[in-house]
């Protein structure tokens, strides 16, 4: 793969603005969550705070999208004031990096519409925006943007530009919409070779889902994360149908390229649509479906991106995130592997830097039942010492399998 796409060794951890804010978020509440991370996240390994869809309009996504002369989307003043006067998303951008965070920013694949409409010429080509427009390809969910034609001249040009003005900024994440279904290949190639261009280190991340698994090849080889499902939201049938793109996907990851099974719907969500109706809005998942939740995200190994309102966060919902024991599991596993999967029941298993194993529970029933694995299959020889991961506590030697009766829909998570 092109050099600067190695830059995430280990899967990527952030927040991202789309849970709670969807195309309403302001430069105050990316601040906010800002504060909250450095104070409370960064130093267990969360540090990427990404502004997701519609920062180019005025709060409203009908409303006219702003755009520099090169038909570029540039941040909307009143909705990020400190970008006023061409300054972009640099001060916003300097603002994260002075806490020792990292800055994102979501895009949509192709050019803007009124691009075309002005005839916005293409920085350092002598093409022109309908020169390189795809009229063709369009998003069935946003109308706002044609496609790129990647083999028109100029398309090349179009992407390199949109990069260098990220990467003068100080954008150090990309998260690509529209791009990864349908599976667009040729504009996902513009788009890797403008960031290995630009002299700047850049996670790319391709949304929506489902990634098709015929695409792993292509993907693997021009990603950082790629979507393996749609939108993904506080739903337990959502949840539970992340387990089979786990198995699916589990052949094609490796440090650098991390299959994503999208933001965790935790803690405060709609913070937008709360202040519209005055009522909070809250995880709809149990206690026992985020711990599993973040489980199956972590013996998976697949990025963790918060969509709740940080600054909002209870006890618990902090504690879910600041589990340095579960944590780990993200961070330095290897050798992830199902172990089997039912409709009742699942299990993973994974190696530890020190010779131990991570196991993972499941309990995928409506009711309390009992689910085991044998070691075995896990590779384990004899009596083990057993420690439960979420709860910090040793549970004793195993001998041959390891047993527990859990609630409905949760889970264990041990190291052995």
């Amino acid at each position: 793969m092109n050099g600067n796409r190695m830059l995430c060794d280990t899967p990527p951890m952030g927040w991202n603005s789309f849970d709670c804010f969807g195309g309403k978020v302001t430069e105050a509440d990316v601040k906010a969550n800002a504060d909250y991370m450095a104070e409370h996240l960064k130093s267990h390994g969360w540090e990427y705070i990404v502004v997701d869809i519609a920062w180019y309009a005025d709060c409203d996504i009908p409303n006219p999208l702003h755009m520099d002369e090169y038909g570029r989307l540039i941040p909307a003043p009143r909705m990020f004031p400190s970008s006023a006067g061409g300054k972009g998303f640099e001060p916003l951008a300097d603002y994260i990096h002075d806490k020792g965070l990292k800055f994102g920013i979501h895009i949509m694949r192709g050019i803007p519409k009124i691009a075309i409409e002005k005839n916005a010429p293409i920085l350092a080509s002598k093409a022109r925006a309908a020169d390189i427009a795809n009229k063709e390809s369009l998003c069935g969910w946003w109308e706002h943007m044609y496609g790129v034609d990647p083999a028109k001249n100029g398309a090349q040009a179009y992407y390199d530009s949109l990069v260098e003005l990220y990467a003068g900024w100080g954008v150090d994440f990309i998260k690509a919409d529209d791009i990864s279904k349908p599976y667009s290949a040729g504009e996902i190639e513009l788009l890797n070779n403008a960031i290995t261009k630009c002299g700047r280190n850049i996670v790319l991340s391709l949304s929506p889902g489902p990634t098709r698994l015929e695409d792993a090849p292509h993907v693997t080889t021009h990603a950082n994360m790629w979507r393996l499902s749609g939108d993904l939201w506080d739903n337990w049938q959502q949840l539970l149908a992340s387990f089979k793109f786990c198995e699916e996907w589990n052949a094609h990851r490796s440090p650098g390229h991390w299959p994503d099974l999208d933001m965790l719907p935790l803690g405060r969500l709609e913070v937008v649509a709360a202040r519209e109706s005055s009522e909070e809005r809250w995880s709809r998942l149990t206690r026992d479906e985020q711990i599993t939740m973040i489980t199956l995200w972590v013996i998976f190994r697949s990025p963790l991106m918060i969509g709740g309102h940080l600054p909002a966060n209870d006890d618990w919902t902090l504690s879910l995130f600041t589990n340095d024991e579960v944590l780990d599991v993200l961070k330095r596993s290897d050798s992830n592997r199902q172990l089997y999967l039912t409709e009742d029941k699942a299990a993973w298993a994974a190696s530890g830097p020190d010779g131990s194993t991570y196991l993972a529970l499941f309990n995928l029933k409506d009711h309390l039942a009992t689910v085991e694995a044998a070691f075995e299959p896990v590779g384990l020889i004899g009596t083990c010492k057993a420690r439960d991961l979420w709860l910090h506590k040793d549970l004793g030697p195993k001998d041959s399998t390891v047993s527990f009766e859990l609630p409905p829909h949760g889970a264990k998570l041990l190291r052995l």
